[in-house]
C-alpha cells in the first residue's frame, strides 16, 4: 500500500482504521481566518512538475526559510524510516483577491511515534506531547497539516494517508507535505477548488525570503517559476 500513517496507537494493528472521536488533533472548531496582503512579493515560487498552465490549488502554501530548514533537518534524521509530525502557521484570506494561503512559521516533530520503513504511528503520548508543547510553545497559531516522509517511495499520498489526512485534517485549507530524503525530493498535497485531494498531483509553495538572502530550497523535483516562464516564452 505504501506508507500507512496513522495517529492513534492501535496496539499494533496498524491496518485497522482507527475510530473516529477518541482522539484528534484539531480543536471541535477551527479559528476563522483573518484578512491579510498576500506575500507574493517577498517570495519565491517554486512549482512541481504536476503544475501546467494555470492549474492551481485552492490553497497556496508560504513558507518560511526556518520551517524549511527545520522540516528538512528532520526529514534526514532518518533515511530508512518514516518520521513526521505537524506544520504550524497562519491561514489567511487576501483582502484584495480573496485568495486563500497559509503561512507555515514552524514545526513541530511528532515524538514518541513508532515507525518502519513503510510505517509512522503517532501514538497516544505523541498526540498528548504535541498539544502540550503547541499550548506552551506556539499559543495563537494553527496546525496547518502534517508532514512525514516516504524513504525509497516517491511523492505521493498512500490510501491509508488519505484517509488519514480527511480524518484528522478535514479543513480546506490544511496540507500535507510528503518528503522523499534519498531522492531529495518533495511536494505539498492541497485540496482543489472542489475540495478533493489527488493522491499524486502535488504542489510547490512560496519560499518566504528576507530581504538580501538567497534560497535555500534544494529539492531537485521543483522549479522556480521563473525559470518555466521563461522556458515556456522561449517554447522549450
Amino acid at each position: 500500500m505504501g506508507a500507512e500513517s496513522d495517529l492513534l496507537d492501535r496496539a499494533g494493528d496498524s491496518a485497522a482504521p482507527a475510530k473516529e472521536g477518541r482522539v484528534r488533533l484539531l480543536p471541535a472548531e477551527a479559528s476563522p481566518p483573518r484578512f491579510s496582503r498576500i506575500p507574493r512579493a517577498q517570495s519565491r515560487r517554486w512549482r512541481s512538475p504536476f503544475e501546467v498552465g494555470d492549474s492551481a490549488p485552492a490553497t497556496q502554501v508560504f513558507l518560511s526559510r526556518l520551517a524549511f530548514l527545520r522540516i528538512w533537518a528532520h526529514a534526514q534524521s532518518d533515511f530508512d524510516n518514516e518520521v513526521g509530525g505537524v506544520l504550524l502557521g497562519k491561514w489567511r484570506v487576501d483582502r484584495s483577491s480573496g485568495s486563500r494561503f497559509v503561512v507555515v512559521e514552524g514545526m513541530l516533530p511528532a515524538r514518541h511515534t513508532r515507525h518502519g520503513t513503510g510505517f509512522l504511528t503517532f501514538t497516544q503520548e505523541s498526540l498528548l506531547a504535541l498539544h502540550a508543547e503547541m499550548e506552551l510553545k506556539h499559543t495563537g497559531k494553527l496546525m496547518l497539516g502534517w508532514f512525514h516522509t516516504h524513504p525509497h517511495m516517491g511523492v505521493f499520498l498512500s490510501e491509508y494517508d488519505l484517509w488519514l489526512h480527511e480524518h484528522f485534517f478535514p479543513e480546506a485549507w490544511q496540507v500535507a507535505l510528503v518528503i522523499e530524503p534519498w531522492t531529495e525530493t518533495g511536494g505539498f498535497f492541497i485540496r482543489g477548488q472542489d475540495g478533493q485531494l489527488d493522491h499524486h498531483q502535488y504542489f510547490g509553495f512560496h519560499e518566504l525570503l528576507p530581504a538580501g538572502e538567497g534560497s535555500v530550497v534544494a529539492w531537485r523535483n521543483l522549479r522556480p517559476e521563473s525559470d518555466v516562464e521563461r522556458e515556456a516564452a522561449a517554447g522549450g
